[in-house]
C-alpha cells in the first residue's frame, strides 16, 4: 500500500515538474506583423484633420487596466514645442492612415513647369502614386486623423498628468 502512495507521489511530482518547465506560449513576428502597431511608433505621429491641416501630435496613449487603449493625449498649439498643451481625446475617434498626407496648396513660387504664374496648384498625392508613396511600414501608420480644427483643440480643456 505504501508503494502505491510513493508511486502516485512520484508521478504527480513529475507531472507538476513537466508543466513548470514547459516553455511559455510565444507569438511569432509573422503572426503579428501587419495586424499590430508598436506604441512607441504611434506616439509622436502627426494628427491631421479632414482638410489635411496638422492639428497636433500624439504624445501618449492611456490604457485601462485590461490593456485597452481608451484615450490619446495630443500635444496641440505652440510653436517648436513652446506654448503647447495637452488634450485627451477618445482613442476610438482617431483614424489611422498608412498613406502619406495628400497636400493641395496654392503657391506662386514658380515650381516645376510653371514660369512664375500665380495660382499654380500642386496636385494632391494619390494612393499608389509612385512619385510620393513609399512602402507602408507594417509596424506603424503614417499619420492619424481627427475630425476637428486647431481652434477647437486649443479650446478643449487641458489634460495634466497626475503624480498621484
Amino acid at each position: 500500500m505504501l508503494a502505491k502512495y510513493r508511486t502516485a507521489a512520484v508521478v504527480g511530482t513529475l507531472l507538476l515538474a513537466s508543466a513548470a518547465f514547459a516553455a511559455p506560449p510565444t507569438v511569432s513576428e509573422s503572426q503579428l506583423k501587419g495586424s499590430t502597431w508598436r506604441t512607441s511608433k504611434v506616439v509622436g505621429l502627426n494628427v491631421y484633420n479632414d482638410k489635411n491641416e496638422n492639428v497636433g501630435s500624439i504624445n501618449d496613449l492611456l490604457l485601462d487596466k485590461g490593456g485597452t487603449i481608451k484615450a490619446a493625449v495630443l500635444s496641440v498649439g505652440g510653436f517648436l514645442g513652446m506654448g503647447s498643451h495637452y488634450v485627451a481625446v477618445p482613442y476610438d475617434q482617431l483614424k489611422f492612415s498608412n498613406e502619406p498626407v495628400a497636400y493641395s496648396t496654392s503657391s506662386n513660387t514658380g515650381g516645376t513647369g510653371s514660369s512664375g504664374s500665380s495660382g499654380s496648384t500642386r496636385p494632391p498625392t494619390t494612393t499608389g502614386s509612385t512619385a510620393t508613396s513609399s512602402k507602408a511600414n507594417p509596424w506603424y501608420p503614417d499619420h492619424a486623423l481627427f475630425n476637428t480644427t486647431k481652434d477647437e483643440l486649443k479650446g478643449m480643456p487641458g489634460f495634466e498628468f497626475s503624480n498621484e
